[in-house]
């Protein structure tokens, strides 16, 4: 018996350099998941961000009916939609509208809101987003199952609402909750028995909360009567890779100062290893950047390690999504996203154990087998010539004899 295989996709925010077209960059990550799918990634998720001008997905639904529609077996999910900003009812009904639409390959990401600046457009007091979550999740968790809801707060109202569409998916579609640093996402995973989305598993405090916050899931689905697993638990890590670690450094340069100057400004202060393209992937590699963590980069080899890290330090998980940083240009994207569909995929599930196996199998038995492959040989040559011999002479001799056997296939 082998283990699940560990699934793979992408997180896509998406984080965006203001000095492009935003028309191409929105076609571009639609193109970036029609890829993955082709190259048989797992699940692609969207962000919803409204401000800041990188993160410029403000409707992660509208996003999945287009990239559905262009793609075949993908999974795609809404990472995450920031509940504190919705109407419960509505979200369970777009996305009970999505599952129809994308025959059952939508997933349900839920959050309270990342950007501050979000919240205070929409006059949101950011000290109420993570309650108004736990609220809106409820919900929208027992309207998926079917049931007739009738609830008060101070900020939605519903009254006997009920879904009008059936769910594509059985018993209905996948429900993950977002979880950084706090308990606070790990905490409403386990309450309501849904899956749940590290986004800051690279991190140097993420990292080690990890254990914690999978045992915080748990505890909180015994105490609920709910059921929790490890293979519905998504972990983000920002990675990039190439043929060699000098071309994944060099395809890096690309956008990493335009990102910091992002984060820089959101933060209010530049920090002094923003100012050099070599210093910022330093800080990067060894210490990590606030909110992307530590970025993995250079083959896939060192990719496989990473993984394995987290693997082992949280236990294990269900799925690996790459963070889509947009650091390289979109053809070094591209081909960092097909090296590690073509090696780290396999390495990591351990794809070609069998055919390993059978290689060494064979390489043990070779003595055995080419000799009988050699005899079989000899008995047809000498066969040949026995008829041959029996017609007196007649007919084309066979030089050579088995000995002169080479192993490539053309006997």
């Amino acid at each position: 018996m082998h283990p699940a295989p560990l699934r793979f996709g992408a997180f896509i925010a998406p984080f965006h350099p203001d000095d492009e077209s935003p028309t191409e960059q929105i076609h571009r990550d639609l193109a970036l998941v029609q890829h993955m799918d082709a190259l048989g990634y797992h699940e692609a998720w969207i962000g919803e961000h409204h401000s800041g001008a990188y993160e410029i997905i403000g409707s992660p639904e509208i996003f999945i009916a287009h990239a559905a529609a262009i793609t075949r077996q993908i999974r795609l999910g809404t990472g995450v939609v920031s509940l504190a900003y919705h109407h419960p009812f509505l979200v369970a009904d777009r996305l009970q509208q999505l599952d129809h639409q994308t025959r059952g390959r939508v997933m349900l990401g839920m959050g309270p809101g990342q950007l501050p600046s979000d919240a205070f457009m929409l006059g949101v007091d950011v000290a109420t987003q993570r309650r108004r979550m736990n609220e809106a999740i409820e919900v929208i968790a027992a309207l998926l199952r079917g049931e007739t809801v009738t609830r008060k707060t101070d900020w939605f109202e519903l009254n006997e609402g009920r879904l009008q569409l059936p769910p594509v998916q059985h018993p209905h579609l996948e429900l993950a909750v977002a979880s950084a640093i706090s308990p606070s996402g790990a905490r409403a995973a386990g309450m309501n028995g849904t899956g749940l989305l590290s986004v800051a598993a690279s991190t140097a405090e993420g990292f080690e909360q990890l254990p914690k916050h999978w045992d915080v899931c748990e505890e909180k689905a015994r105490e609920h009567g709910k059921v929790v697993s490890r293979n519905n638990w998504r972990l983000v890590a920002p990675l990039h890779v190439a043929e060699t670690r000098a071309q994944a450094e060099a395809d890096m340069a690309h956008g990493t100062l335009r990102l910091l100057r992002y984060t820089s400004k959101l933060g209010g202060v530049e920090p002094e290893y923003a100012r050099s393209t070599d210093a910022a992937l330093d800080a990067w590699l060894n210490k990590g950047i606030a909110t992307f963590g530590r970025l993995t980069l250079g083959t896939p080899d060192d990719a496989v390690a990473a993984i394995e890290t987290l693997r082992e330090k949280s236990g294990g998980f269900g799925a690996f999504l790459l963070l889509a940083h947009n650091c390289a240009n979109a053809e070094a994207t591209r081909k960092s996203y097909e090296l590690i569909a073509r090696y780290v995929m396999p390495a990591v599930n351990r794809a070609n154990a069998a055919r390993n196996a059978s290689i060494d199998w064979a390489h043990a038995n070779s003595g055995r087998f080419i000799g009988a492959m050699v005899g079989a040989i000899g008995t047809a040559i000498a066969q040949h010539e026995e008829e041959r011999a029996a017609r007196g002479g007649k007919g084309v001799a066979w030089g050579g004899g088995a000995g002169s056997f080479i192993p490539d296939g053309k006997n």
